[in-house]
């Protein structure tokens, strides 16, 4: 096995932790938001929460470190591909930082202070919200990484596009509630 090999392997176990973790739990929080169960989204976005700063920080930095060495080394940073894929990363960094990690103290301290409140709740749904036009984001940095595309790939950039625009649309609409039938 060659370098290259052996850092590419590294950089996609490293997002595979990353991704995977988080949008398993994102999905598990809508699931259990949609079926209006207030305690398991609170404990999934605990989770999440405490999650934050030991796993998926570490793991995207990770995942940004082997990708730079790959860069570096063997690809240029020319590409498109490449540049879509450090917004990316600039994307999901920057909304970890500045929305996730506040949002998710603030709701710890209200959960230490007055338990599952309403307020702790909508820190809770905000979260979701962002998570939903995050995990889009990574949808499309996956797609990118995969497929890499250029300028001449119109069918795959309006496809990205599009994704990212569902992303803030299922963000923006809310919460859709199971049926007690369907609960």
């Amino acid at each position: 096995m060659d370098w290259y090999s052996t850092v590419k392997f590294l950089h996609i176990v490293s997002a595979t932790v990353w991704v995977g973790g988080g949008f398993t739990l994102m999905l598990l929080g809508v699931l259990a938001d949609r079926a209006d169960d207030r305690e398991n989204v609170m404990f999934i976005m605990r989770t999440v929460a405490q999650l934050g700063n030991k796993l998926f920080a570490p793991m995207s930095i990770l995942t940004l470190l082997f990708g730079l060495v790959m860069a570096w080394f063997w690809v240029g940073f020319s590409n498109l591909w490449i540049v879509i894929g450090l917004c990316g990363f600039a994307a999901a960094f920057l909304t970890g930082t500045f929305v996730f990690k506040p949002t998710a103290d603030k709701m710890l301290a209200l959960i230490e202070k007055e338990g599952v409140s309403p307020a702790a709740m909508h820190l809770a749904r905000r979260m979701l919200a962002f998570g939903k036009i995050d995990y889009a984001v990574m949808l499309v940095v996956v797609a990118d990484m995969a497929l890499k595309p250029t300028l001449n790939d119109t069918a795959i950039l309006g496809g990205m596009v599009m994704v990212l625009a569902a992303g803030v649309a299922m963000a923006l609409g809310g919460a859709r509630r199971l049926s007690p039938a369907h609960a």
